[in-house]
């Protein structure tokens, strides 16, 4: 998942009821994402046009020059991300408006083209390893992002976030690992690969890690942007959209050879043309892929919101756990039912989520992370 924010493209079956053929597919991951990319574009900058104040420069609406105060909602705020009571978080140090421009303009590019690189990862990790395997592997992304922010930005987290980082993944890990749907997966998996005489292979993991620790650095990355510079969540959904966009139409209209895990296809055709050809064929696919390309980036703005005043440990927190919150509602609204297993590891999710509401109870000003001096 891209935060990111932003969902991983994949390919999608095209459809029946549009055309005869009923085997084709849209194959092109990167024109998903450069579709999903253009319309969150679009939208955040609809909404932070709307939300302008009078009287404005462009710049200013963008965020690409400093406003004279922080906004009134978010002074004192202190959240697992950032702290603007704190004076760790907000950085003393003072940009010209050109010299702030460049630096927030490079720190969202990285951001983009880190984003870019993570889902073939994703993608190749599928082609090795099974999906109840990298379902597993998600569910540890707490922990990547954790250490990514202590080893790129030196950040020192508050001693009961270690520990309601290791009790949440725990959790969702065991929740995971019990789960019926999991098993069933698990055991067909287990069955096709013994008959292909395969299985989850080191390689497949060496993609997963890779995967998982540039999601880390996404994360700490778009951290350190909110905690130095004074921007809104849809202003960096903006640029790093913007940014994404470029990417992916410059990378979709070259003919690239074959390159391990970037572009695994052996044929040097531009995915851009291959992409367009299929939709003149098949025009019926516009519609799944508007669909897609909406609802994700209506979702970017929630997203964004989250990460801007909580911090990306809570938004890979509520990402992580939002399946386990739907199963048990499930579970009162219409009776199903859980396993031992996953009812063991809603109760260690649910007590990391304790340890964090009771900490933050006692109005600790210092309880989510400072930067080293």
């Amino acid at each position: 998942m891209f935060y990111r924010g932003f969902p991983s493209p994949v390919s999608v079956p095209f459809p029946s009821k549009y055309d005869s053929s009923q085997t084709a597919k849209f194959k092109s991951s990167l024109v998903i994402g450069l579709c999903q990319s253009a319309l969150s574009t679009l939208s955040s900058f609809v909404y932070i046009m709307l939300r302008r104040k009078p009287g404005s420069t462009i710049k200013e609406t963008l965020g690409l020059v400093e406003r004279d105060s922080i906004p009134n909602h978010i002074i004192g705020h202190s959240g697992n991300g950032h702290s603007y009571s704190n004076g760790d978080a907000i950085s003393s140090r003072k940009y010209s408006s050109s010299s702030r421009g460049l630096i927030l303009a490079w720190s969202y590019f990285r951001t983009a083209l880190l984003i870019t690189a993570a889902a073939p990862f994703g993608f190749a990790a599928l082609a090795h390893i099974s999906y109840p395997t990298m379902v597993l592997g998600k569910s540890c992304k707490l922990v990547p992002v954790l250490i990514m922010n202590v080893l790129l930005y030196r950040r020192r987290f508050a001693p009961h976030k270690y520990l309601v980082v290791g009790m949440v993944t725990a959790g969702i890990t065991v929740f995971m690992l019990f789960g019926s749907e999991t098993a069933t997966a698990a055991s067909k998996y287990a069955s096709k690969a013994s008959e292909n005489g395969g299985g989850n292979s080191l390689i497949g993991l060496l993609y997963l890690s890779i995967n998982l620790a540039l999601d880390g650095a996404i994360n700490s990355t778009q951290d350190e942007i909110f905690s130095r510079h004074k921007v809104t969540g849809q202003q960096m959904m903006f640029f790093i959209n913007l940014f994404g966009t470029f990417i992916s139409l410059f990378l979709a209209s070259l003919p690239l050879p074959y390159i391990p895990v970037l572009h695994p296809s052996h044929v040097r055709e531009a995915e851009l043309a291959n992409a367009l050809q299929f939709i003149e064929t098949h025009p019926g696919v516009v519609k799944p892929l508007a669909q897609f390309a909406f609802t994700g980036a209506l979702g970017q703005l929630f997203i964004f919101e989250t990460l801007q005043h909580f911090g990306s440990l809570t938004l890979v927190m509520i990402t992580l756990t939002r399946k386990m919150f739907t199963m048990i509602l499930s579970v009162v609204v219409y009776n199903h039912s859980l396993t031992g297993g996953q009812w063991l590891g809603a109760a260690t999710v649910f007590g990391g989520i304790s340890v964090e509401a009771w900490v933050k109870r006692k109005g600790n000003p210092h309880s989510s992370y400072s930067l080293e001096v």
